[in-house]
């Protein structure tokens, strides 16, 4: 049953925020403690991997994992933090609930790299999975807030460069406009824990002036046609959440097959908060049926 989210966890989440004054080290360190908090239950087994010199990923696996599944993961972190480390706990549900192994990249951060710096790490992780025996037909990247507008230029790239793509790709709480201009920006201010302020400060910093229009920093400004399946996961109670809804009408539009899911009550990327919200849980686990459903095809 999908139910509101207490409004005394909704105060925690809203506890964090982030002074864009202090040190980008300082930031990236408080946003690794708070998001850790909340990271119980099991651990994968983590492998890194150096995919180029400036560039890292990490095998994370569980005993469910099936070497010919492949998840490719982008965290979140609004380009300016994040890790894998500090997402482990949703990498493992994610992992046990697709029974795949998942990939986990280390995409570099602004502002020491604006875009289309993790645009470009994110297209270097396919190629270098694609090199290493993992063939796009068994690949499905996942990404969760500005990993999933990783994920999404992923595919915009491999389509404009005659690529092969995977069978399909899911967003958790994509960032796909950086206008932010969907009337929820005003109409969920205040149920949502994330605010206007910091995507401002985000887009400042990852974009550094670039057009925020740029298809590939905003991908629903792009031409979608022609994109392999998405499974796109958004509350209604973000501030993102009418952005979310008008990229999906474009894509649907384009002739993209999109299975857009609605949670009532949910705010941005409650799918990480596993052992506090029971949506999150209930979340992954739509995402392993549906990765199940495309690997069996």
């Amino acid at each position: 049953m999908i139910r509101d989210t207490p409004e005394d966890f909704i105060s925690i989440l809203k506890s964090y925020s982030p002074d864009p004054n202090q040190p980008i080290a300082v930031l990236r360190k408080d946003f690794s403690a708070f998001y850790g908090t909340f990271q119980h239950g099991e651990r994968p087994l983590v492998e890194p991997v150096d995919i180029n010199k400036e560039l890292k990923g990490f095998w994370c696996s569980v005993p469910e994992s099936q070497a010919d599944r492949t998840i490719l993961f982008f965290h979140g972190g609004e380009f300016t933090a994040g890790s894998t480390e500090d997402h482990l706990g949703l990498i493992a549900r994610i992992a046990t609930a697709t029974r795949a192994r998942v990939f986990s990249v280390e995409y570099r951060l602004a502002p020491e790299h604006v875009y289309p710096a993790a645009a470009d790490d994110a297209f270097a992780a396919y190629r270098h999975l694609m090199l290493h025996d993992h063939p796009p037909h068994r690949v499905i990247p996942i990404g969760i807030s500005a990993g999933g507008t990783l994920a999404l230029g992923l595919l915009l790239s491999l389509r404009d460069q005659k690529l092969p793509m995977p069978p399909a790709t899911i967003c958790m709480s994509p960032a796909v406009d950086m206008l932010f201009s969907g009337a929820s920006m005003v109409s969920n201010r205040d149920r949502d824990w994330i605010t206007p302020a910091r995507l401002n400060v985000m887009r400042t910093m990852y974009l550094a002036g670039h057009d925020p229009d740029d298809p590939g920093a905003s991908p629903t400004h792009a031409n979608l046609s022609h994109l392999p399946r998405l499974y796109i996961q958004g509350g209604a109670h973000e501030l993102l959440f009418d952005d979310i809804s008008a990229f999906v009408k474009k894509a649907k539009w384009a002739g993209v097959v999109v299975r857009f899911e609605i949670w009532e009550g949910m705010f941005h990327c409650w799918q990480v908060f596993g052992e506090q919200v029971p949506e999150a849980k209930e979340a992954v686990e739509h995402i392993g049926a549906f990765v199940n459903e495309v690997f069996t095809r």
